[in-house]
């Protein structure tokens, strides 16, 4: 019989269903957009219900789109946006307030007296993660603390937190199981990826009590099977990954030195680090990679918070587009002798610079600026950003050698963009034939463990290039581009030095 594996893609912006044959082959994919909520300045938030129910919603239809059963697969792997805090009863299974979005800044206060206190070292040196709003740590302390009755319940015990992997599995098994992979655990800022362990020290400094915390398993595992009122039969969950760790997984990157980057609303680039933690020197992040068979690949992390959603400001809040794609016709008609950057800091700046209070900014705009030269800026200050993580990678690991780079994720489409980040960075970027990388590492991870896929040495061979773009820009040019860049960049910063 074929086998199919079920890969739910579940984002920021929206939720997707992804079925692989036994072939590693995509079959059928739906997708639903949901509302994105913004109660305040730098606040953002999504409602678990929706969360839910686009991500039944997509499986069902995509089973149909392909004229499958729910007994027809042979697993489920799930993939998550990582870091998004959701909060529920355990009786009822309903959250106690909103999801609090991965791109949310309302903690980062909390996050500078935390810094000021002198706690930065030993976070860094447990979790591999700067003190930061991004994580889900302090989002955590905010819920105990602002919603009313939570810090009581969640005292006695009638509380579950977990990102949105957890979230969906406790809904998809009845609420049987309460787990999460290595991965997502990483990314809370309250697990120690050197001993594989909730720390004690750490839910003790962010006052969260333990009985909120999922177990933590493999990324290639066992998590339990759905509930067969969801989709006609019960179906075992088997692999789970979060996006940015999934997409290294899809893109096959399971030699150290191997990285990819991820263009989605933000941009994650990831360099496999193998069986060493290495403590970034420049700001970057140490997170684990996957785990398989109980055992950690390291990562290094770049997260850039804005490149897809520079192209939705464009559309959404500035009108200077419809639609996102012609970001980069009108990138090919702008003034080659105009210098515009755009420093994309809505909600701060991510790495190098981890600058919470950072704001965007426009420099070298004239009057003979418009919608085209603002166009290939906001284009551009995805492949500057790319280069500045790709800097600090160099300066932290000397096993990294000769970059090629594996670009997935829906910017990647461009043509004119992927040309100018490998001139750029005057290395190859390599475009791979599956850009669905992300729910691809999904559905390997589940694949795998149900015996389905093969090893990773043995899948990786498979792995198949669409395009490669070879840098092509002068270097004087190059350079001159990428010094306009970083002084943008010292122009917009609140940190200095």
């Amino acid at each position: 019989m074929t086998a199919h594996i079920l890969a739910m893609d579940q984002g920021t912006t929206s939720s997707r269903a992804i079925i692989f044959d036994e072939n590693f082959e995509i079959e059928g994919i739906a997708q639903q957009e949901f509302k994105q909520h913004f109660p305040q300045s730098g606040w953002v938030e999504h409602d678990p219900e929706d969360i839910w129910r686009t991500s039944i919603e997509t499986s069902r239809a995509a089973l149909t789109k392909v004229g499958l059963k729910a007994g027809d697969l042979s697993a489920i792997g799930i993939t998550n946006q990582r870091e998004t805090t959701i909060i529920w009863d355990r009786e009822t299974g309903v959250p106690i307030h909103n999801a609090i979005v991965w791109q949310d800044r309302r903690t980062a206060e909390f996050c500078s007296r935390l810094e000021a206190a002198g706690h930065g070292a030993m976070i860094t040196e447990k979790t591999g993660l700067l003190i930061d709003a991004y994580f889900s740590g302090t989002k955590i302390a905010w819920l105990l603390e602002n919603v009313a009755g939570a810090r009581e319940k969640a005292e006695a015990g009638r509380l579950a937190f977990g990102t949105v992997d957890a979230f969906l599995i406790w809904r998809l098994t009845g609420g049987r199981v309460h787990a999460t992979d290595a991965t997502n655990a990483s990314r809370t800022m309250l697990y120690n990826i050197h001993d594989n362990r909730w720390d004690d020290e750490l839910l003790d400094l962010l006052k969260v009590p333990s009985s909120l915390l999922p177990d933590v398993r493999d990324s290639s595992d066992d998590y339990g099977s759905t509930d067969p009122a969801l989709l006609g039969e019960a179906v075992p969950i088997r692999g789970v990954a979060g996006d940015q760790q999934a997409a290294l997984v899809g893109q096959a990157c399971f030699s150290p030195g191997m990285i990819k980057s991820t263009y989605g609303t933000g941009c994650f680039v990831v360099l496999n680090t193998g069986d060493e933690a290495v403590m970034s020197k420049n700001r970057l992040l140490t997170t684990i990679g996957y785990r398989l068979n109980g055992k950690n690949t390291y990562a290094l992390e770049g997260s850039i918070f804005v490149a897809g959603a520079a192209v939705q400001w464009m559309r959404d809040a500035m009108g200077l587009i419809e639609a996102a794609d012609e970001t980069g016709k009108l990138a090919r008609k702008a003034d080659v002798n105009q210098d515009v950057y755009l420093v994309p800091a809505f909600t701060g700046l991510g790495a190098p610079h981890w600058d919470p209070n950072a704001r965007g900014a426009i420099f070298g705009i004239t009057r003979a600026t418009g919608p085209a030269e603002l166009s290939r800026a906001a284009l551009e200050s995805v492949c500057y950003q790319t280069r500045d993580l790709l800097e600090a990678m160099r300066g932290d690991w000397q096993g990294m050698g000769e970059t090629i780079l594996r670009v997935d994720g829906g910017m990647v489409a461009s043509n004119w963009t992927m040309q100018f980040l490998a001139d750029i960075l005057n290395a190859p970027v390599d475009r791979p034939e599956v850009l669905e990388t992300t729910a691809a590492g999904a559905a390997y991870l589940a694949g795998l463990y149900s015996g389905i896929y093969e090893v990773p040495d043995k899948i990786g061979s498979k792995w198949r290039r669409q395009c490669r773009f070879a840098p092509s820009l002068e270097e004087a040019v190059r350079v001159r581009k990428y010094e306009g860049w970083k002084d943008a960049v010292k122009r917009t910063l609140t940190k200095k030095g």
